[in-house]
């Protein structure tokens, strides 16, 4: 999946605007639309979407960790509120977009640095102004649930 490496990668908005939320995250998924950089940086990567769902997989390392030599708190954060969001951009609409309005994370246990983990998001409601999605980070190896998550996302018509 190509990533996008400055703003000029990234599909314009009224671009965005002429696809619904699924066929835009299949478009990114399927390498025709740059991925956003976070996945990059934070060490995780779309796996799967489908309408209401998305799954995400990604790997802590080093570069991740808190003083304490864990994983930080925010990129628990980071992966499930893409899982969460990229759930709800699924269920949008032609000419609407969505974001975050919060999201709530609970860390259940801590990663073990290279534990490679799948985040799997489901849409609970999309309606015509809100999405509520809520999420899990397991083990890919073991099944262990680390973390969960919900979200409340608004949906704005645009175009």
């Amino acid at each position: 999946m190509p990533i996008a490496t400055s703003p000029a990668d990234l599909m314009p908005q009224h671009e965005v605007l002429q696809l619904s939320g699924l066929a835009f995250m299949q478009s990114i998924l399927e390498g025709k639309t740059p991925g956003p950089p976070i996945g990059q940086t934070m060490g995780f990567t779309l796996q799967d979407v489908a309408e209401g769902r998305a799954v995400f997989t990604g790997t802590p390392e080093f570069n991740v960790t808190n003083p304490m030599g864990t994983v930080h708190g925010g990129w628990y954060g980071a992966l499930l509120d893409s899982a969460l969001g990229c759930s709800v951009m699924t269920c949008v609409p032609r000419g609407s977009v969505y974001t975050t309005l919060e999201f709530k994370v609970n860390i259940l246990r801590a990663i073990p640095l290279g534990t490679r983990v799948i985040c799997k998001a489901e849409v609970d409601h999309a309606g015509r102004s809100t999405g509520v999605a809520h999420a899990e980070i397991r083990g890919a190896d073991d099944d262990k649930l680390y973390s969960t998550g919900s979200t409340t996302c608004i949906i704005m018509k645009l175009a």
